[in-house]
């Protein structure tokens, strides 16, 4: 089993930058990809943005241009960097790891970390 510790939430005026983290934990195992969602109120989770293990990036439309992914693979832990925030960011923000183990796939998530943007 792979446990994921995200961190890096709060609350950031409209036009301003976080970036959240998110570590996988675990026993002998390979991660493929990663990533981030979100759940904003009264909405289902969306995907935010995905990035494979070689480095292949997928994101949403409405963030591309403003979020950037990134991981480190030494770490096992995936990066969303996040640029000229606006209040429709506000959502949940969950981390979500395919990975690899004795064999077998599965699928894990994170926590959770709250993002508001409001001024």
């Amino acid at each position: 089993q792979v446990q994921l510790a995200e961190s890096g939430g709060g609350l950031v005026q409209p036009g301003g930058s976080l970036r959240l983290s998110c570590a996988a934990s675990g026993s002998r195992f390979s991660i493929n990809n990663m990533g981030w969602y979100r759940q904003a109120p009264g909405k289902e989770r969306e995907l935010v943005a995905t990035i494979t293990s070689g480095g292949r990036l997928n994101y949403v439309d409405s963030v591309k241009g403003r979020f950037t992914v990134s991981r480190d693979n030494a770490k096992n832990t995936v990066y969303l960097q996040m640029n000229t925030l606006k209040p429709e960011d506000t959502a949940i923000y969950y981390c979500n790891a395919l990975w690899r183990s004795a064999g077998k796939w599965g699928d894990s998530w994170g926590q959770g970390t709250q993002v508001t943007v409001s001024s």
